[in-house]
């Protein structure tokens, strides 16, 4: 199956995973958070086919600042559960791997922090896979 993808599509994939990098970043607030973000994108520029592509790109027209993590979550969470059905509605490969692209970048800004990641890391990542798996 063929994916057809507009200009805002793929902002809301990549501000969508980008955003959950940002959100494990901002939970390590006490940790090394810019060590986390950057790994964490790292990891996602290492997906394959079409979501590869599209996150090849950083978000630069995106805005994942906020007053607080809450309201980072705010709009990071539901673009992840948008960016499934947006997908899902095309291909069911495809979304799996955005998911399993999504969920490797998570994981890999969560071990950026020195040992086993805390409970704030643990929880976001949680917060995370349960907004993918909404779609």
């Amino acid at each position: 199956m063929s994916v057809t993808l507009t200009d805002q599509d793929k902002s809301t994939l990549r501000t969508a995973a980008y955003g959950a990098v940002a959100l494990m970043a901002a939970a390590d607030a006490t940790g090394k958070p810019g060590k986390v973000a950057a790994e964490g994108s790292v990891a996602l520029t290492a997906a394959t086919g079409v979501v590869g592509h599209v996150l090849a790109e950083y978000p630069k027209d995106s805005d994942l600042g906020g007053r607080s993590v809450a309201d980072l979550a705010d709009r990071v969470l539901p673009n992840l559960t948008a960016a499934m059905v947006l997908l899902k509605k095309q291909d069911q490969t495809e979304a799996d791997s955005y998911r399993t692209a999504v969920l490797v970048a998570v994981e890999t800004a969560a071990r950026a922090a020195k040992g086993q990641p805390g409970p704030v890391l643990v929880d976001m990542n949680r917060k995370i896979t349960e907004a993918l798996d909404a779609a």
